[in-house]
This record gives structure tokens, sequence and C-alpha cells, in this order.
């Protein structure tokens, strides 16, 4: 079994924000297999949708705990499936990466990211694989972070972002089909 984490904060404020660029993602991979997938429940302090993708039993899930708390949601999913870290693959937003690319990687440090530094900490092990998604900006250069990542997308920014999110569902796909390293090679570059 594979647990996708879109990582994000929950509410309509922030629905269309930088820091929740993950949550996009992954809703945006629940609508492309939507017939693989049951409706979104409440389960762990998270939202929650179970289906197939192949062979592969496949869990969905957006963490309601807001970023700081992520690893919570993950944490408690983990436990009462017996999921390894390695089979969890979280998706979120970075902001040392361009905007409208994105980077794979199966391990690694939090890179100041509270989010998946929270995943990391509530799973003992920095060995989960990612999927991270770009919305640096020169602005980002300009604004502190914690502002920047709290602001909204600027409509041409979203087309950027569009190009992202559409290869981060599609490196998903390969991930669960073929395994994250073809993936990278793929998108993640």
């Amino acid at each position: 079994m594979k647990l996708i984490v879109g990582l994000g904060n929950p509410g309509a404020q922030y629905e269309r924000t930088r820091h929740n660029a993950g949550f996009r993602a992954v809703r945006a991979f629940h609508t492309l297999h939507v017939d693989a997938f049951d409706g979104w429940k409440r389960k762990f302090e998270a939202e929650v949708s179970e289906g197939r993708i192949g062979n592969e039993k496949v869990a969905l899930m957006l963490p309601q705990t807001f970023m700081n708390l992520s690893g919570d949601a993950v944490a408690h999913a983990v436990g009462f499936w017996k999921i390894a870290p390695a089979d969890v693959i979280v998706v979120y937003d970075e902001l040392d990466i361009p905007l409208g690319n994105i980077r794979i990687r199966t391990s690694g440090s939090a890179g100041g990211h509270n989010g998946i530094k929270s995943v990391i900490e509530r799973l003992g092990t920095p060995d989960v694989p990612r999927i991270r998604i770009g919305i640096g900006t020169e602005r980002a250069k300009l604004v502190p972070s914690e502002d920047f990542v709290l602001e909204k997308f600027s409509q041409d920014e979203e087309i950027d972002l569009g190009k992202a999110i559409e290869n981060a569902v599609k490196a998903l796909h390969v991930t669960l089909t073929e395994g994250i390293e073809a993936a990278s090679n793929l998108y993640g570059k």
C-alpha cells in the first residue's frame, strides 16, 4: 500500500496560497483518477480517499492539522495501515525551486519546510519520498518566507503552477506504476 500526502493548510482562506500547492496536486491526482478512488472522508485528522492504481492499493491524504503538525496525521495513518516510510509519498511546495518546476527525492532533510519537518520527526526518518513543487519567484527574495508562502498566486503564476501540478500528477502515477526513480528520471530534473 502507498500513502500519498499533500501538504497544506485547511480552510478557504488558504485554498489558493503558495503553501497549498501540495493539496492542489493531490486533489488534481484524485480528479484525474476519480473512478479509481472513493470519496473524501475524515480520518486520522485528515481528508482521506482510498482506491487502487493498477495493482497498488493507494490512500490519498490531506492533513487538516495545519502545516506545522502534518506529521501527526501521517503518523496515525502509517501506524494504522502499517506502512513503511518508504511507501509514503509527500507532495509539497518548495520555496527554493523555481515556480513551475518540480523535484523528486527519496529522502533528505526538511530544508526549512515545517510540514515535511513534522513528517520526518513523526516518522523518525528522513527517508520519506517526496515530490516538491517549486513556488520560488524573484518576489520571494523580497518578502519574508512566512508571509510569501501564505500569499495567493497571481494569474500569471497560476499558469506556471498548473504546469508543475500537471507534472506532479504524472510523476505520482509513474511512481505508483514504475517506481520513484522512473518518475524522477522523467519529471524531476
